[in-house]
């Protein structure tokens, strides 16, 4: 589950219901630099994880390679949430697009010159991982400055959208690109990384200069200390981490591509485009109409079916059956994500969204890498299906244990 056609068009965002929200030009702009930015890290991370398990056909090293992002985002996730509530958002994120475009270009000179090592990928993993909380706390932050509050659940949508139809185009282009050659792939990585990060650096919001104040402990951790105190808040940010820690199979798509599908890096990069799919369809109708009640009720629905498609898909041996299920695991994934997303936006102050974006950054960065890591280790002692099976499984135990744990969350109603 990881956390995309036109729709900056203003006849297909009228016939979604986005017609107000295009009238706003910055959002326009961010949403055109987000299918850049998305675009390049799926085609990215498809590049590296292929590559990695080409060189070691090992589980183990896929899994590390999820581990090495996540440990550098321990060390510099609350950091990056204090810079995005210190300083412009949007060329935060333009100066780590440029970062990821010199290391996609790092990857491309070391291919062509036969140097690149599982090392090597292993130690641009971390570079990703060091730059991943500065971009997401940033972006994070810099949506509900650009469209009023009471567009701001249809604009999460909207996003939303916009990421699943990048996350589709991404691993597919990828693909196709991979057949010419790794070094293609790297080279227009870093290309399209470049005019993101232009694209980012051009947002203009109404952005002020806080007021100085010494750069302390309690200021760096003010994020964590109003989630944990907001049970809400803490509910859906650890339902996420703990659902998808569990449920995740991304790490091994390209074990069942190779060793149990046997469709090669095309059919892998349909596999990882799956779940987009579904995801798309669901934040589609969602942008055109939102979840109005039963938020809370819902929100836990949807992870216990994510869990179940998950375990469905972790013993199909049918491709098709198995691109099903996952895009079906997208859908619901969706369906968590603009709520929780949208509820972290709405119960937190403005002067605070950079921090608490952060504190989500570290649980999602959590879920997604340290997940990837999981699904190695677990894959190494249970075997790759029953990883996958028993992964599912969990998932569906942690939205019924949340929904006793956190009633605030299982309880609530509508989100404003």
């Amino acid at each position: 589950m990881t956390r995309i056609n036109d729709t900056s068009s203003p006849a297909i965002a009228a016939r979604a219901g986005m017609a107000p929200l295009m009238q706003h030009s910055s959002l326009t702009r961010f949403l055109i630099a987000r299918v850049g930015s998305i675009t390049a890290q799926q085609m990215l991370m498809l590049a590296i994880s292929w590559h990695m398990y080409d060189l070691t056909s090992s589980a183990w090293y896929l899994g590390l390679v999820g581990l090495f992002q996540f440990m550098p985002g321990l060390a510099t996730t609350f950091v990056a949430g204090h810079c995005a509530d210190r300083m412009h958002r949007g060329k935060i994120v333009a100066a780590c697009l440029a970062a990821q475009a010199v290391t996609a270009a790092l990857l491309a000179i070391s291919t062509m010159t036969h140097v690149v090592t599982r090392d090597l990928l292993l130690g641009l993993s971390l570079v990703l991982g060091a730059i991943r909380p500065f971009q997401m706390s940033g972006q994070q932050a810099l949506l509900p400055m650009l469209v009023p509050q009471p567009l701001l659940a249809r604009a999460m949508a909207l996003s939303t959208v916009v990421q699943q139809v990048c996350i589709i185009a991404g691993p597919a282009l990828g693909g196709l690109l991979f057949a010419t050659g790794v070094n293609a792939l790297y080279l227009t990585c870093a290309a399209v990384f470049c005019v993101s990060a232009v694209m980012y650096a051009l947002i203009r919001y109404d952005y002020v200069a806080p007021p100085r104040e010494p750069v302390t402990a309690a200021t760096v951790l003010a994020g964590l200390r109003f989630v944990w105190s907001n049970p809400l808040l803490l509910g859906g940010i650890s339902l996420d981490l703990f659902a998808v820690l569990f449920g995740g199979a991304t790490a091994l798509l390209p074990v069942y591509a190779r060793e149990i599908l046997h469709v090669g890096p095309q059919g892998l990069g349909l596999l990882r485009s799956a779940p987009a799919v579904g995801a798309l369809c669901v934040g589609l109708v969602l942008s055109r109409r939102a979840i109005r009640n039963s938020v809370g009720k819902k929100l836990l629905i949807a992870v216990a079916v994510y869990g179940v498609s998950i375990v469905a898909f972790g013993v199909s041996r049918s491709f098709p059956l198995s691109l099903l299920l996952l895009a079906i695991s997208g859908g619901a994934d969706t369906i968590s994500v603009i709520v929780r997303q949208t509820l972290v936006q709405l119960e937190t102050p403005d002067r605070m969204r950079g921090r608490v974006a952060a504190v989500n950054t570290l649980f999602i960065g959590a879920s997604n890498q340290l997940g990837e890591f999981e699904s190695g280790l677990a894959a190494t002692v249970f075997g790759v299906i029953g990883s996958v099976v028993l992964g599912g499984c969990a998932t569906v135990l942690v939205s019924v244990a949340w929904s006793r744990l956190f009633k605030p969350l299982a309880r609530r109603d509508t989100l404003h």
